[in-house]
């Protein structure tokens, strides 16, 4: 059990209707909003108003929203890594120089053509200030080609990756646009228009991206210290000259993107999402001979070492905590007060008792964890000792086991079907990039990486069911599982793991299970104090979400708590070849990130 263990209503009546619907005829629209994660926003752009006549967020920002993982994946790209360390390759910088020199002069092209297609003057003329920042930039480039001793010209041919980009770029720009007419065929203003906008839609992102990473990058180094070598590229991109453009460019794309239809929005979302996708193209294809700390599989021999990921389940991998998934099946397939039940039946409370007995439970949960929280925090924060920090959590192992005990007892779990708890997982829906992380790992043969799920989950078979899809069925889960016969739960819990004690126990035992022929590299994945042991015993721990209570308790005990990507910069000023030798377990140290996405670009890249 976790806290809260159970909010009132959290699926509310949607899950009855999943519960009597086949997996192939359940949408994900006809789920509760609260199953949904919450979108972040990243720019305070005012809205607009479609052809269609509704006012909607404006296009630019929820592109990038929408398109956020992209943006996550180039920052967390090893050139990008090794540019923010300052420790990139010297050759490596001047290739970059040199390829992103033909990039823009492609840039400069395609804004000349958007201005001749642009019908509006006061569009004509914001192109046109684009277009000079472009310029500006160009020659931001000529003093990095002086101060480097760099000749593009002498710097070899476009990379195939350049001219990819710069080819849809430049077709983009000339109307060879999938559904639209060919150049010289735009009759009318209107078409022209449009061309104009799915231009700036290949364009905006670039803008965008270059003004995140320049801010980014720049938050990591002393603005004082003259020392890092590429301090005036990233001084450049964070500049509130350059934020101006990209926030003017993406007005401008808002603007032209008014009167288009949906269909042709989709076009330009199109657009967007592939101009994303080639500007990480880009950077991977910068030749980078240099050991880098991303991504963590880069080094990884599957001969010699084996990758295990540990990850906790309840909203680490699920936007809902499984056991009020648990509750609330019960709560909804529990029987009317006046019916009934068959004598051969488990005999069942109404669902109002049900409920009001959860409520209850909860309540007693909730008190008293925040009673056993407050005595086992020091009385002053202490130096980092992980033997302390287990001494002091065994203390929550009688207080779950208690308040698991009371469950049972009370009789709520009673009567639950285990296919409905089956078709419960398999619409239950997981935190963004969660699945499609575990997917790659498994599916890559060569990769020699075992993924284990540590949960304090009443029932496995809730887990189990929600990774059965895209071959995460192979995936091992240690969890507490349901007592049944005939499919019926007899109210019981087969305990396997209720405390932090009986986590990390369980994370000792499967690395003991493992034979000595490979170095095993461990990484876990959690959110709450139940995790916490795992994450400092592990290679290295990575705490997804904000909870309070962990980072309270493990600042208390010492625990430092340290944003990954800047941590991975840190790492990469001093990083030798040879990953498993650079991360070492009960360091203290935990790595937190927002996103699944930040997970899966620092251990398997792009």
């Amino acid at each position: 059990m976790r806290l809260p263990f159970f909010t009132p209503n959290p699926i509310k009546t949607p899950l009855f209707h999943l519960l009597s619907l086949s997996r192939s005829s359940v949408l994900r629209s006809s789920l509760p909003a609260m199953a949904i994660p919450p979108k972040l926003a990243l720019s305070t752009s005012s809205s607009i108003t479609t052809s269609a006549g509704t006012n909607q967020e404006a296009l630019a920002t929820k592109f990038w929203i929408k398109f956020r993982r992209e943006s996550v994946f180039a920052m967390y790209n090893p050139f990008v890594v090794c540019l923010a360390a300052g420790n990139l390759d010297v050759q490596t910088f001047r290739h970059y120089i040199s390829q992103d020199f033909y990039f823009l002069k492609a840039f400069v092209h395609a804004y000349e053509l958007a201005e001749d297609c642009a019908d509006d003057d006061d569009a004509k003329l914001a192109i046109t200030e684009l277009r000079k920042g472009v310029l500006e930039e160009l020659k931001m480039h000529n003093s990095l080609v002086q101060e480097w001793g760099i000749d593009p010209s002498k710097e070899g041919i476009k990379s195939s990756a350049t001219v990819k980009y710069t080819d849809f770029l430049l077709t983009t720009a000339s109307g060879k646009v999938e559904g639209v007419k060919g150049p010289g065929k735009l009759a009318t203003p209107f078409e022209k228009t449009k061309v104009a906008a799915y231009t700036l839609g290949a364009m905006t992102p670039c803008m965008r991206l270059y003004a995140f990473l320049g801010k980014e990058l720049e938050s990591l180094i002393d603005s004082e210290d003259g020392s890092h070598p590429y301090k005036n590229w990233i001084d450049n991109y964070s500049s509130e000259k350059f934020q101006a453009l990209a926030l003017q460019i993406e007005d401008l794309l808002d603007k032209l993107s008014a009167p288009l239809t949906g269909e042709e929005l989709d076009i330009i979302e199109k657009l967007y999402h592939q101009a994303m996708k080639l500007e990480i193209e880009f950077f991977n294809a910068q030749p980078l001979a240099q050991p880098s700390v991303v991504p963590l599989t880069k080094e990884h021999n599957p001969v010699e070492d084996r990758l295990v990921i540990f990850s906790d389940f309840d909203l680490t991998c699920t936007v809902i905590d499984s056991s009020a998934i648990l509750a609330e099946i019960a709560i909804l397939t529990a029987p009317k007060p006046d019916h009934v039940q068959p004598e051969n039946q488990i005999a069942r409370m109404s669902s109002s008792e049900l409920r009001n007995t959860w409520g209850l439970l909860s309540g007693q949960y909730t008190e008293e964890y925040e009673q056993c929280i407050e005595r086992i925090l020091p009385s002053e924060k202490v130096e980092f000792k992980y033997e302390a920090l287990c001494k002091a959590l065994e203390q929550l192992s009688d207080f779950e086991s208690r308040a698991n005990s009371r469950v049972i007892e009370s009789g709520v779990l009673k009567g639950v079907n285990l296919e409905d708890i089956k078709r419960a997982g398999e619409r239950l829906i997981l935190q963004d990039g969660c699945s499609n992380f575990f997917q790659k790992i498994v599916k890559n043969e060569h990769l020699n990486a075992d993924i284990h799920v540590l949960s304090y989950c009443w029932c496995a078979d809730l887990i189990r069911s929600a990774f059965s899809s895209g071959g995460l069925d192979v995936m091992n889960v240690h969890a507490n599982e349901f007592a049944f016969e005939n499919s019926i739960s007899t109210g019981e819990i087969i305990k396997k793991m209720e405390s932090p004690m009986d986590k990390v126990q369980a994370f000792e035992n499967i690395l003991e299970n493992y034979s000595n022929d490979r170095k095993n590299l461990t990484v876990y994945i959690g959110d709450s104090i139940g995790d916490l042991l795992c994450l400092l015993r592990a290679d290295i721990g990575i705490v997804i979400g904000s909870s309070t209570s962990l980072r309270r308790v493990g600042s208390e005990f010492g625990v430092s708590f340290l944003p990954l990507f800047p941590g991975l910069v840190k790492k990469q000023k001093t990083y030798r070849e040879g990953s498993s030798s650079n991360w070492n377990g009960k360091s203290g140290i935990l790595y937190t990130v927002n996103s699944w996405a930040e997970i899966h670009s620092f251990i398997l890249g792009w």
